[in-house]
């Protein structure tokens, strides 16, 4: 138990509570933004093939478009969160760096920004200034960077590793409504996609509720209006210019 909930506590214990904790969220925050890439390939794609399934019954033209638009919606995505990691690790990068010198250059100023930190945690003076010496003596700069900045130097988010992970949430998510376009029957493919992608949606929206505690009812809602106003756009989006065009 973290003295942040007690009010006071052994030095140990305060420092302890917070990797633990930091690991479950890191793992929660990474199941989460894959259960959005995949909702994200899900809506997206559908909307695409449906689209397409509007203006022409030839299956040709569905998958073409079916698997150009994961192609480029799984490079896309993985392309942002590589650039969106890649800024975040940079700047916590340099956050870590002037931890670092302001630690070396101003030893005594950095023991009482902790002791600081730990009196407005809760803990009384004495028992701050016990904690920020033994965390100090033992790890200045990782116990500044754990109660200071909130980041784990060890364990800095590698950008490839959430590129290829928002690309293939999105790939799975995308072949779901490509499979059930392209399986059914001409005049069947439109219903079927639909049926499909909105139970799916509303699956995922229920497991997104769920990780980030939310209620269940409105985050499917949420999906499975949203998708269906999307298929609905570009189903009549395709049949309006398929009639143009053709």
């Amino acid at each position: 138990m973290s003295a942040e909930g007690t009010g006071a506590g052994w030095p140990g214990t305060i420092h302890l509570g917070e990797p633990h904790g930091g690991g479950i969220s890191t793992r929660l925050n990474w199941l989460r933004a894959g259960v959005l890439g995949a909702n994200d390939g899900i809506v997206s794609t559908a909307g695409l093939v449906v689209g397409v399934a509007g203006a022409t019954i030839a299956t040709g033209p569905v998958l073409t478009a079916g698997v150009a638009g994961v192609a480029a919606g799984a490079v896309s995505m993985a392309l942002g969160e590589y650039v969106s990691v890649s800024s975040q690790r940079d700047s916590e990068r340099a956050l870590l760096a002037k931890e670092r010198t302001e630690l070396e250059r101003f030893p005594e100023q950095e023991l009482d920004e902790l002791t600081a930190m730990y009196v407005a945690k809760g803990l009384t003076a004495g028992t701050a200034r016990l904690v920020a010496e033994e965390l100090t003596a033992k790890d200045a700069f990782a116990a500044h960077a754990d109660i200071e900045l909130r980041i784990d130097p060890d364990s800095l988010t590698n950008p490839w590793h959430a590129a290829a992970a928002s690309a293939i949430a999105f790939t799975i998510g995308s072949l779901l409504p490509l499979i059930a376009i392209l399986l059914p029957p001409p005049d069947a493919r439109v219903p079927v996609t639909f049926a499909v992608v909105l139970l799916t949606l509303a699956v995922t929206g229920a497991v997104s509720a769920r990780l980030g505690s939310a209620r269940v009812g409105r985050a499917m809602v949420r999906l499975v209006a949203g998708g269906a106003l999307a298929m609905a756009v570009t189903f009549a989006i395709g049949q309006l210019v398929g009639a143009t065009v053709l």
